[in-house]
This record gives structure tokens, sequence and C-alpha cells, in this order.
């Protein structure tokens, strides 16, 4: 039993901590993109730190097969790098294409593209804001608001596992 003198020190400390605890944001281990809902959930843990409306491919629905369909693929892949230089504001490349993808595009007698990106939007259009997510407009690439890429750039270390579903 701790003396009562000792006590507000104790609860000082325990109360720091978990308020540093509680300040610092868990960071992503996990991404799960559902192309249907327009949704994207950060994941630490197996908890949903975030969520996010998206904007995927101009031609949504399917998995992409070859380069310039304009389609968002579907699979399983990694964060593998991220660009602070991107035309989009910032971007975290995707490892598309997997060896799935590679040998599909194979089999197809085509190249199955690259440059699959989680990014924001170009300087000119960042007025738009979260409006951007009610209209597929990328290549493919996964879109959110600038202020949206911001929040995510911090959360997902490069390696970070993503998981793109129908």
């Amino acid at each position: 039993m701790l003396p009562k003198r000792w006590l507000p020190s104790v609860f000082s400390i325990v109360l720091s901590v978990s308020l540093a605890r509680a300040a610092t944001p868990t960071l992503a281990d996990h991404i799960i993109v559902y192309k249907a809902q327009h949704k994207m959930e950060l994941l630490g843990n197996g908890i949903v730190i975030k969520s996010y409306k998206i904007a995927l491919g101009g031609n949504p629905t399917g998995a992409k097969t070859r380069r310039g369909d304009h389609r968002t693929p579907e699979g399983r892949y990694r964060i593998d790098a991220k660009n602070a230089q991107s035309r989009f504001h910032l971007a975290l490349h995707v490892s598309y294409p997997n060896p799935e993808d590679r040998e599909r595009a194979r089999k197809l007698g085509v190249s199955p593209g690259r440059d699959i990106m989680i990014h924001g939007l170009p300087d000119q259009f960042a007025y738009l804001g979260g409006l951007q997510s009610h209209y597929d407009w990328t290549d493919g690439c996964i879109a959110v608001s600038n202020v949206e890429i911001e929040e995510i750039w911090k959360l997902v270390p490069v390696g970070t596992e993503v998981e793109i579903k129908p």
C-alpha cells in the first residue's frame, strides 16, 4: 500500500503516460480498400484507425488487367515508396503489379501497367477537397483529399500491407 502523500504523484505520472499514449497516433500496418464502397481503411493492430471516402480509376469495376484500362487493381500489395514531389500533392506507391498481375498480363500478351498510387489532388484542384471522391477520375490510383493524404502520409510507413477488394 502506498502512503497517502504519494498518491497525487503516482496519479500524475499515470495520467501523463496515458495522455502521451493518446496523443501519439498508432501507425497503420494494414490498408484495406473496398472499391465497391469507395472506402479505404487504415488499420493498426487489427483496429480501424481512420476511414476515408476515395475516388478510383475512371473504369472502377473489375481488376486492372492492362496498362491504360483506367482500372484500380485488386489483390495484395505493399506501400513500397513515398513520393513527396508527386504532381498529386503526396503519393504512396503501391507495389502493383504483383506476380499474379504479371502472369495474367503475360497470358493476355499485354503490359500490366505500373505506377499505382494512393495520392491527393493536383494543386489546381485542391479546392475540391472531399468532393473529389464523388467521381472516379484517376488512371487506376486511389485518391483522397490533400488534407487526408497529409494525414495518411504520417500514419502509413513504407512496407505497409495494402489489400484492395472488389
